[in-house]
This record gives structure tokens, sequence and C-alpha cells, in this order.
């Protein structure tokens, strides 16, 4: 652990009042940030500047899925800095070619050529240009309860209220319903027959409908089983193609290499980023089916980046997937997932402001109530861009004060463990929540 410094007036150290006062704070009020310093990262624990370690029970912002210790990624890193730091996207190398092999081996069916870039964000923008170029459209259906990116495409056609301060967006993004179960006004399946009427009201104007498999940020939304492959036909009834976003729930989060692959569906565009390098170095990547890549043979793929299969980030791609097979991670995922799944489920039935539980593999969610009996949500959707703190957040404050660090969007806290995850360190993990829940239950309605 790195050696203690002196707290400031306001609390922090001087490490986090600089960065305070020189950088800006994510999707905050710059008032209201206050940085943690990290001082020590290792398996699924990380520790600050004042000595406290928590486990990382959401895996950071669901993305170090190898937990803090993945040794053949930090070699890999090291061995290609020392190779070559930075080719140009013209050029290649053995890293990237091979990670481009990889994928359209592990994702569905035939999906088979990969852009890659440095984030989800990206990966999202690509996907857009990608389906507009193919199809000849210019319109995209996401859905409301989504988040695809903070860039300008990708916030366009993201749902949830961050996209309402980029507004106006780029033309031709259109919302629609979820399959939201928990307080929403359609059943799940009645929202895709929306979908289908949307299609077909819009004329043959829309390139792509663009959904999370299993939506993340936006309260861990698991569909019925029958819904994304009658959402694949729908869009393809209407010359559309499905665009997958497997950003948050990708490479093993759900206990399947996507989260397409829990719906057996193969759609014609995925994203990804995150898990692909277990957040050990920024990569995006847009992988399509080979008949979207035979198109460019002859069209111009008009889009690049400089970093573009930056041979650092590939290297830790590379290093990832073979990790994830090597130590059989996808599949351990799913053993262990089911045995979260049963813990949160025995910590709901003790704490009535848990309304909803929600998830597959380890990727779950835990949705809090005013009302034992009705849906009366402690955060709410203009929170998100709201000044101020929430049960919710006090909820996670205090799990965090016992040990575990859990993330929460609006409604829900986030539990989305590293893969590596034993079924001791997810004990000790729920006794820090089941202490956050405390704080929940006594600010119920009575």
């Amino acid at each position: 652990m790195s050696q203690q410094e002196s707290p400031t007036d306001e609390g922090l150290n001087e490490t986090e009042q600089t960065d305070k006062e020189y950088v800006f704070g994510t999707w905050s009020f710059q008032n209201e940030v206050s940085p943690t310093q990290v001082t020590d990262a290792d398996g699924v624990r990380f520790a600050d500047a004042d000595g406290n370690e928590y486990i990382d029970f959401s895996s950071q912002l669901m993305c170090s899925n190898l937990g803090h210790s993945a040794e053949k990624v930090e070699d890999a890193v090291a061995e290609q800095v020392r190779e070559a730091g930075y080719v140009a996207p013209n050029y290649t190398t053995e890293a990237r070619a091979k990670l481009g092999e990889e994928l359209a081996a592990v994702t569905p069916g035939d999906l088979s050529k990969t852009f890659f870039s440095t984030s989800g964000t990206e990966a999202v923008e690509a996907a857009i240009k990608i389906a507009r170029f193919y199809t000849g459209k210019q319109k995209i259906i996401s859905r409301y309860r989504s988040y695809h990116g903070a860039t300008y495409g990708s916030i366009s056609v993201t749902g949830d209220p961050r996209r309402l301060e980029a507004e106006p967006g780029i033309p031709g993004t259109i919302k629609a319903p979820d399959p939201y179960a928990y307080g929403s006004t359609l059943d799940p399946m009645e929202s895709l027959e929306y979908i289908d009427e949307m299609l077909e009201l819009e004329g043959d104007t829309v390139a792509a409908v663009l959904v999370e498999p299993i939506v993340g940020s936006n309260g861990i939304l698991v569909p019925p089983d029958e819904y994304l492959p009658r959402l694949k036909e729908i869009a393809h009834d209407h010359g559309a193609l499905l665009i997958c976003d497997e950003v948050m729930a990708g490479f093993g989060r759900t206990g399947e290499w996507f989260g397409c692959d829990v719906f057996d569906v193969e759609p014609d565009i995925i994203t990804m980023a995150k898990g692909l390098t277990g957040a050990y170095q920024p990569l995006g990547a847009t992988i399509v089916t080979s008949e979207i890549a035979d198109h460019f043979d002859e069209n111009m793929l008009c889009h690049g980046h400089t970093y573009a299969g930056h041979p650092v980030a590939v290297a830790a791609g590379l290093a990832t997937i073979e990790t994830y097979r090597e130590e059989n991670l996808i599949e351990r995922a799913s053993d262990v997932g089911e045995y979260l799944g049963e813990q949160i489920d025995e910590l709901a039935a003790k704490h009535p402001s848990v309304g909803d539980t929600r998830g597959v593999g380890l990727f779950r969610g835990i949705e809090l109530t005013k009302h034992p009996e009705k849906r009366v949500p402690f955060g709410e959707r203009e929170d998100k861009v709201s000044q101020g703190t929430t049960v919710v957040d006090e909820v996670s404050s205090t799990a965090a004060d016992h040990g575990a660090y859990v993330a929460n969007m609006i409604n829900t806290l986030i539990v989305a463990p590293p893969l590596t995850i034993t079924e001791d360190e997810i004990d000790e993990a729920i006794e820090a929540v089941d202490a956050g829940l405390e704080v929940s239950d006594a600010a119920m309605e009575t």
C-alpha cells in the first residue's frame, strides 16, 4: 500500500484535491465531485489512500471482468510496449490479426470481421455508421432504458436522461419501449409489438434496431427468452439490421460469451468493449457478419481512428481472450453466478425495501422500493441529472463502509463482480450489502 497523504480542510488528501481542481469528474456537478485515491488493487479487492479495502462487487464500472491480477494480460501489455508501442492503422501486428480471428471464433454464427476502436461509445458510433452505409437508410430505433455511450451518435441513441443535455443529437434516432416487467405499462412481449408497429409506420427508412440484450446501467433488465429472437425477426421483416450492444453484458458476464448467446441469437452487428480487455487497456470493437463485411469490398468504409487497432490495446485483448479460455472463466461465471443469484434472493427475503431482483450469471440487479406492496422507487430517472444524493446512494455508501463497493444506477444496485470471485468472497460482500439495505428498510414509507 502507498503511504497515506495528509488530508486537506475538505477531507481530501493532496492527490484527491489536485485531481478535483484540475480534472473534470464525469457525469457530475463539479462542486459535488469527491474523488477517492485508489492505491492498490489485487484479485477482487482494491484499497484507497486511507487504508480501506473493498471487494469490487461491481467490477469498477462493470468492466474489470478478470479482477485486478491478470498477469497474462499485464505481461502482454509490457511486451507489446517494448516491441512497438504504436503503429498506424494501415500497419498491423500479430496481436491485432489474431484478436480479429479470435473474435470471429467466440462470437455467434457468421460474425466475422471487426473494426477496432478505443471504447464502447466508439464501437457504437461505428455500428451506427456501418448500418447506415450498408442499408442506405438513416434511422436507428433504440430504447428508453438504455445507455450506449457519451459521444454524439451514441448519446443520441441512448435512452436514459443523460442524453437530455446533449440534445438535439444526431437526426434519425427514435426511442422504443423496454422489456421491463417491473414498473412498465407494457408487458415485455407487448413492447415488441409496439416496435413492430413503429417499423411499419416509419416505412422503409430504418437502418437498424439497437438494443442491449440485457440492459446494463438502466437496471439489469432481462427480457423473456423469446424476446430477442422475435425482435430479430421483426427487424429483418422490415429490412432493418439487429445491433446488439454487448459492451457491458459481453465476455462471460452472463455465463456465456455474450448476452445474445443466452437467447441463442446471432445479431447482424455486435459492439463490445469493457470485458474485451478486462479494462486493462481501452479497447472497443464492432464485429459484423460476412455479408455486411463483403459490402465494403466495393464500397468505402468511410470511418477510422488514429488509434484503430492500437497495438498495446489489442495485445491486452488477445491475452484476455486466452485467459477466459485457460481459466475456464465463462463456464465458471455461470456456476458461481447461480450461487450469487441464490444469495441475492435470500438477501431480498430479509429486506422489505427490495422490490425486485433480476439477472443472469454474474450480472445481477437489486431494485429498491419505498413500499412493500407497490413499486415506489427511491431513485427516479431525473435523479441521474440532478444534484444531491438519494437513499440508493446511501445504501451503496453504507455497503462500502462495510467493505464492498457496489455501483448503483437510478434505483438499482448493480452486482457484477469479477468472474474470478469465489463463493466465500460473495458471502463477504453480501454481508456488506445486507448492512446497506438496512438504510433503505429504515427509509420506507409507513
